[in-house]
């Protein structure tokens, strides 16, 4: 049970966490938002082995085994996860672990974001997914990056990275596609002189 100073600490770190991604250098172009309407959606759980835990104020529940975790187009698959819920029961954020652990979404435009790494921490309440160990974001059509930690905001786009010893940082950006532009339009037969 979470006593009020576990909370305020808690607390403190989710600030932290979002001041971080809002704050820091943002390593990829702006993208388009996720999916507005997912967080209005029920989260569900499926394929789980086994679960244990109080659906109550401020407690947790665990699954083990081949979980999957939806909300609208949010996706997230690992073999444990653990799902915290506040005073109000509402899913605060959840943390999972596989081989890898996984999170995808589509934005309002259908492009496709997923990442994986040993570990995921998303906070359901600013959708921010922090991914580490091995960590591995791709944007659909933008690009991707790589890192031993990666803190992605699904709501603003923003992304910070970091990484230890000799494994740096590695991203790629790919160009946006180029309009075609109309071909010219061919000129007009002129009247030749000799013609009369």
């Amino acid at each position: 049970m979470s006593t009020p100073r576990s909370r305020r600490a808690g607390a403190s770190r989710k600030s932290a966490a979002g001041l971080l991604a809002v704050a820091a250098l943002a390593l990829l172009p702006a993208l388009a938002l996720a999916k507005k309407s997912d967080r209005q959606q029920p989260m569900n759980v499926e394929h789980a082995d086994s679960f244990d835990g109080t659906y109550a104020p401020n407690s947790t529940v665990k699954l083990r085994g081949h979980v999957t975790i939806t909300q609208g187009t949010m996706k997230i698959t690992g073999d444990l996860a653990t799902v915290h819920f506040d005073a109000d029961q509402n899913v605060d954020h959840v943390q999972v672990t596989g081989a890898p652990a996984h999170i995808q979404e589509l934005d309002d435009s259908g492009n496709l974001m997923t990442g994986d790494a040993a570990q995921l921490d998303y906070d359901n309440v600013n959708g921010i997914a922090m991914l580490t160990g091995k960590a591995v974001v791709k944007q659909q059509g933008r690009g991707e990056a790589h890192g031993d930690k990666l803190t992605y905001n699904t709501q603003t786009s923003e992304m910070t990275g970091s990484s230890s010893g000799d494994n740096a940082v590695h991203m790629t950006f790919l160009p946006k596609p180029k309009k075609e532009q109309p071909a010219p339009a061919a000129p007009a037969p002129s009247a030749s002189a000799g013609g009369r």
